[in-house]
């Protein structure tokens, strides 16, 4: 039986990209929302889920990071997808036809530069394959979609332009979410995904992170963010480069361990090719 893999968006959008590229071997099932994607996978409705993490021009994706944590998931890899973003308009259009583009909210700034040289509106839609799919439905030639080039396959769409992203390497991050986690080392470059919470003693953070610079070791992400609504309950995610098991990842951790009230490891993973 073909194994299932989730993913936030309909068909086409840059999170089946994704999916496509990461596991060509899965059914892609779109999914409406983030915490949709994540309960069909603890379910087991589906093999695993596709989440999108962040971008490398507008940053973090909004809530994912706090949902990983209480998800009851395993992140098991992640896949750097090259994010090409293109108009897309009914058959026949031209750019010069087009009066308002389409997309999500984290797309929008992605591509500001191009949509302000030829005066097009940009509005927000909930997904860049649905946008595909509304304007294909709508038949305007005013009106046009910011997706990629699976999503005009899709729909039917002619690409008007493509490549319009502002910056030359933007590219997002996914993470590839299982019920059981795989901590086996299946790449010489691994990382190590966690959550924790510091103690609340001064300097707490600071000694926290010493153990992770004493012993060599590279974070490539940490960010922090409030727990439950609180002003005092604060949790910090954290990616670095090596796996539980190295000698220096184990000592880092231990001390981490000491300065924090709790420690929750995401996942144990290879380094995408692409990282970097």
């Amino acid at each position: 039986m073909t194994k299932r893999i989730a993913f936030q968006g309909e068909l086409g959008a840059y999170s089946h990209q994704a999916c496509a590229q990461a596991r060509p071997d899965f059914t892609p099932v779109p999914c409406t929302t983030f915490e949709e994607v994540i309960e069909k996978t603890r379910t087991g409705e589906v093999d695993l889920g596709m989440l999108a993490v962040e971008n490398s021009t507008y940053g973090r994706v909004a809530d994912v990071h706090s949902l990983l944590p209480k998800s009851g998931l395993h992140i098991v890899d992640e896949a750097f997808v090259r994010v090409h973003v293109n108009l897309l308009g009914v058959k026949g259009a031209q750019v010069a036809d087009v009066t308002e583009a389409h997309g999500h909210v984290v797309i929008l700034p992605q591509c500001a530069g191009f949509l302000k040289q030829h005066g097009i509106l940009g509005k927000v839609s909930s997904d860049n394959a649905r946008a595909a799919r509304e304007v294909a439905e709508a038949g305007d030639v005013t009106r046009a979609a910011l997706a990629s080039e699976l999503a005009a396959e899709i729909y039917g769409l002619d690409v008007l332009a493509r490549h319009i992203e502002d910056h030359a390497n933007n590219t997002t991050r996914f993470l590839v979410m299982a019920p059981q986690a795989d901590a086996t080392r299946r790449s010489d470059a691994m990382m190590t995904t966690f959550t924790f919470r510091v103690r609340n003693i001064p300097a707490a953070l600071y000694k926290a992170m010493g153990g992770f610079a004493t012993n060599g070791i590279n974070m490539t992400k940490l960010e922090s963010y409030m727990v439950g609504g609180s002003f005092t309950a604060t949790e910090f995610y954290a990616d670095i480069e090596g796996h539980p098991e190295d000698e220096n990842v184990k000592r880092a951790l231990e001390e981490l361990a000491y300065f924090s009230t709790q420690v929750n490891i995401l996942g144990v993973y290879p380094s995408d090719r692409r990282r970097g």
